[in-house]
């Protein structure tokens, strides 16, 4: 039953970050600007574009190589889990570049808290797993 609740929330996060994708290309300028300094990286819409899709195609695929090679069903769920809070991230990511590149004013620091948070979850989600595995040879059933 789970391993059905991850599938579908993976389908829906997968779904809510090609919205949030498009909306956000749509918004790009010609150029889009990653980092500002003394060197600035400087990168095309469309390299953007591609560059954001090859990733998260990438990474989406992995869940089919998992459920196809994987027999665990806890293993499967948790892969999933962590798949949707790449896509988590990777939505926030697209969403900061496109305020980034924006000409309105904003207060940067307070999304700040929103891109630690979902690199935080990430983390946690990775450890969540070894804890997983530990805790259920230490404590038999």
């Amino acid at each position: 039953m789970a391993l059905k609740i991850a599938k579908s929330v993976w389908f829906v996060s997968l779904i809510i970050f090609l919205a949030i994708f498009f909306y956000n290309y749509a918004s790009l300028g010609p150029s889009v600007t990653i980092v500002e300094g003394t060197a600035p990286v400087v990168a095309s819409k469309e390299g953007v574009f591609y560059g954001f899709l090859a990733v998260v195609a990438l990474l989406n695929l992995f869940v089919f190589l998992v459920n196809r090679f994987f027999a665990g069903t806890e293993f499967k769920t948790w892969f999933y889990g962590l798949v949707v809070t790449l896509n988590a991230f990777l939505a926030i990511a697209i969403n900061y570049l496109a305020l980034y590149n924006s000409l309105e004013k904003y207060n940067y620091e307070r999304i700040g808290g929103i891109i630690y948070g979902s690199i935080v979850l990430i983390v946690v989600w990775l450890i969540a797993w070894p804890v997983y595995l530990l805790t259920k040879r230490l404590i038999p059933r």
